[in-house]
């Protein structure tokens, strides 16, 4: 079946590995100390008080950070810090040069895109909306976060697709991840594992592999780019 929708991972698969970890990483953790000073009372805070209540807020934050801890309020705090960022313009969201053309076509075509990510829903949002191709945002009809669940669970996917008004069999799941691409093909999407040659990333004998967006148009019969 050619998708009728794709959803798609960021880290790795949209963005480099290296934009998140060596660019958008350390300006939070650079800017946590303020903030835990300064937001002491906000509600986020308070969860994360919750979850950990016999450490402090900024030492527990760190700890996260230092784990890549794919934890609601750390994300939520996470994408506050960036947001700042991006508004003030110290940050810009970090494609491959791919990917915008790819789903720019793809929407035209009437594909529906959406945006799965361990990242909040916020964080997705001011990374598509402030690239070096322009605001991206529109092209897409939903973002889902760990709210949705963890990537690593299959009944996270279906809820996604309940959500979007999708069935799991006419929606293509992309991600560099193995584990992820197995919660999603559990649950009857169909699924694509990005190989991108400066991540790194191990080849899946369990999924179809791809270079690029370009790859998985052909790989999966969506629109391509016409040749020059």
């Amino acid at each position: 079946m050619v998708p009728a929708a794709v959803l798609t991972d960021i880290e790795g698969t949209t963005t480099p590995i290296s934009f998140v970890h060596s660019v958008l990483f350390p300006y939070a953790r650079a800017r946590l100390p303020l903030f835990c000073a300064l937001h002491a009372d906000d509600p986020v805070m308070g969860e994360v008080a919750r979850l950990c209540p016999d450490r402090p807020l900024l030492e527990t934050l760190l700890d996260w950070m230092d784990q890549d801890a794919k934890i609601t309020p750390l994300k939520t705090i996470q994408g506050m810090l960036w947001a700042e960022g991006y508004l003030n313009g110290d940050l810009t969201g970090d494609l491959y040069a791919d990917v915008a053309p790819a789903l720019r076509r793809w929407s035209k075509a009437g594909l529906r895109l959406f945006v799965y990510s361990s990242g909040s829903v916020a964080a997705q949002k001011l990374l598509f909306g402030h690239t070096k191709e322009g605001d991206l945002t529109p092209l897409f009809q939903g973002f889902f976060d760990t709210q949705a669940g963890a990537k690593r669970d299959p009944a996270s996917y279906r809820a996604i697709c309940r959500g979007a008004n999708i069935t799991p069999e006419e929606c293509l799941f992309l991600s560099d991840v193995e584990a992820e691409l197995d919660a999603a093909a559990l649950s009857g999407l169909q699924t694509c594992q990005l190989l991108r040659k400066t991540d790194g990333t191990i080849a899946s004998a369990r999924h179809p592999g791809a270079a690029d967006f370009e790859a998985v148009a052909t790989r999966f019969k969506l629109p391509r780019r016409l040749a020059q």
